[in-house]
């Protein structure tokens, strides 16, 4: 986890935005767990026969079982000077801990860390919270952020990750205050997300994300990308299956439409939601926009579609803080590869693997140089003076 800047809400997933209704269920029969999203969900307040779940213990002995008081002194009691974000199921602070024993620490001795306090009213997030301890207490990868331990002392439930000094991929397409990412910088990001997302689909039992956005991509000290937020992940489709069928959660504007319409969920879910990351990556505007005045009636991928397959059109989408700072070319291939993700028929996006495999061939070379008055750029944003409404259904494109 790293530092999360700007409004709190953004710095956890939306557990329940527009007709999203949340409900993890990362090992749960399929059976059961199909339901139409429109379905009310139990209430979430905790009931006095509710008894708090915990990690599987063959998970459980990979990670450091922290106890309460150890995070309080890590975080000097959970002070607000720690803290680096809140989201819906619960506050991240930043502590620091001993590198080899992983005992607390003053402030900048040790290794700095980032804790997720769980909020004790919510059913949904302990759920979401043995989601996370369950798969990164098993899954490894250097695009995965890595799961230091967990607590599940009483009725206390954090999470201790590694800390990601340049917060999130979010903060850095979206902040006017922060520096612009370059070109390079983004292609990137971009495959670094790509092999985290390869990685999960290509293991025996794959693995779903079904949560990826720009809030959920934190960045290292030399910006490479870790895929975080484990909570909504789930098993793919085994054997003959072909989908598994499940209740619709995530976050609008990046869920891929046959999901949102139908429930079933696959790896090409994951693509569509690249796609649009992809998306964001190249043109610097936001999947879904709900703080612009206006609230236009339009997502993104409804206002870029008509750019990204015409190759002499496809420009005008660029983020003009680049400052035409890009390849012409690569810009092009990414616009085309971000199309193909995009596609309304999942049958017809490529696999992760082969969009990784694009993007490691991206060409690099022939940055362009073009007017910061250029008639490109102008173009390229009069649709989205107005941002998206907080309403608009989730994007399709043709």
């Amino acid at each position: 986890m790293g530092n999360c800047c700007g409004k709190p809400a953004k710095c956890a997933h939306a557990s329940s935005i527009g007709g999203f209704s949340a409900v993890a269920n990362s090992h749960s029969d399929p059976k059961k767990d199909s339901a139409s999203s429109s379905q009310k969900l139990p209430s979430e307040s905790l009931t006095t026969s509710f008894v708090p779940p915990k990690p599987d213990a063959s998970v459980s002995s990979n990670l450091k079982s922290f106890n309460f008081n150890d995070l309080k002194n890590a975080t000097k009691n959970f002070r607000t000077d720690s803290l680096l974000g809140e989201g819906g199921f619960g506050c991240v602070f930043k502590g620091w801990i001993d590198e080899n024993t992983l005992a607390p620490t003053k402030p900048g001795i040790g290794i700095g860390v980032a804790i997720k306090k769980l909020k004790g009213e919510s059913l949904q997030g302990h759920k979401e919270w043995l989601a996370e301890v369950n798969y990164l207490g098993q899954l490894r990868h250097e695009n995965l952020v890595k799961l230091i331990g967990y607590c599940a002392e009483s009725d206390n439930r954090l999470l201790v990750y590694e800390y990601m000094q340049k917060g999130s991929l979010e903060n850095h397409l979206f902040r006017k205050c922060v520096q612009p990412i370059s070109w390079a910088t983004r292609m990137s990001i971009a495959i670094g997300v790509a092999r985290g997302l390869t990685f999960l689909h290509s293991l025996d039992t794959n693995v779903i994300y079904r949560d990826l956005k720009a809030s959920n991509i934190l960045l290292d000290s030399d910006y490479n990308a870790r895929l975080s937020d484990f909570g909504l992940a789930r098993d793919g489709p085994t054997g003959d299956n072909t989908h598994v069928s499940t209740k619709v959660v995530g976050t609008q504007g990046y869920a891929a439409p046959e999901y949102v319409a139908t429930g079933r969920l696959t790896p090409k879910s994951d693509v569509y939601s690249f796609g649009v990351v992809l998306l964001e990556l190249l043109s610097g505007k936001r999947a879904l926009d709900e703080e612009g005045p206006g609230f236009a009636e339009e997502t993104l991928v409804d206002w870029a579609k008509p750019f990204l397959s015409d190759s002499r059109r496809v420009l005008r989408i660029m983020d003009t803080r680049l400052g035409g700072q890009y390849s012409k070319k690569g810009a092009q291939a990414a616009a085309e590869l971000a199309l193909q993700c995009l596609h309304t028929d999942p049958k017809n996006r490529p696999s992760m693997t082969d969009a990784l495999r694009a993007l490691e061939n991206l060409p690099t070379t022939n940055v362009m140089r073009t007017s910061p008055h250029a008639k490109l750029s102008q173009h390229g944003t009069k649709h989205m003076s107005s941002p998206h409404n907080h309403k608009a259904r989730a994007a399709t494109v043709n």
